[in-house]
């Protein structure tokens, strides 16, 4: 019988509870998590960007970095994360750690409603990989430092990183043809843009 995967928010609570207030780093956080860590590694970099909101310039290679390195390990299978020592012996305020994860926990729980085990060939063998291609181009977009363009990108790579933690494959397609079309959107305006420029010097 397949294993029931856990609720990302016991995975969420595992990092709170587990992780010392002084001895708080990103590699501790990778260790802890095991086979988890892609998916939760992926969530934590990727829900600050998803938030509707601005952010300051720079803000968005802060986190899209970390998810170009882990969606790129993803391309090839690995089977556990790998971030240089200098970002996985970064230390991280527990308090602000918390805060995020506190953040994470409203939205993962409605998330929950519509997520659920499907699809689970998706999540595993050659379409695995696929899921890293996909997230690598949507962390490729985040790098972009265009205000409010970074949203969706993020947001569709978090729905994929769920979508694995959860075996939804339904959630990784989802994330994919968000980004996907968000990017054709993008694409679209700015050939438009490019075409009306020319126009008046024309």
């Amino acid at each position: 019988m397949t294993e029931t995967p856990r609720h990302i928010n016991d995975i969420l609570a595992d990092i709170q509870n587990g992780l010392s207030a002084h001895k708080n780093t990103l590699g501790l956080i990778m260790d802890a998590m095991h086979e988890r860590g892609f998916g939760i590694l992926i969530i934590l970099f990727s829900l600050p960007m998803a938030m509707p909101l601005p952010v300051p310039p720079g803000i968005n290679l802060l986190f899209s970095l970390p998810l170009l390195f882990l969606t790129f390990q993803q391309i090839y299978g690995a089977k556990h994360p790998y971030l240089p020592t200098t970002i996985k012996n970064k230390k991280i305020n527990h308090e602000k750690l918390s805060a995020i994860i506190e953040k994470c926990k409203p939205w993962m729980a409605r998330l929950s409603i519509l997520i659920k085990p499907r699809l689970g060939f998706m999540t595993h063998g050659l379409l695995s990989h696929l899921i890293g291609v996909f997230g690598f181009i949507f962390a490729l977009c985040i790098c972009i430092p265009i205000p409010l363009t970074n949203t969706v990108p993020s947001f569709a790579i978090m729905i994929m990183a769920v979508g694995v933690l959860m075996r939804d494959g339904l959630a990784i397609i989802a994330g994919m043809v968000i980004g996907v079309v968000w990017i054709g959107l993008l694409a679209t305006l700015g050939v438009a843009g490019f075409k009306a420029v020319l126009s008046t010097f024309m």
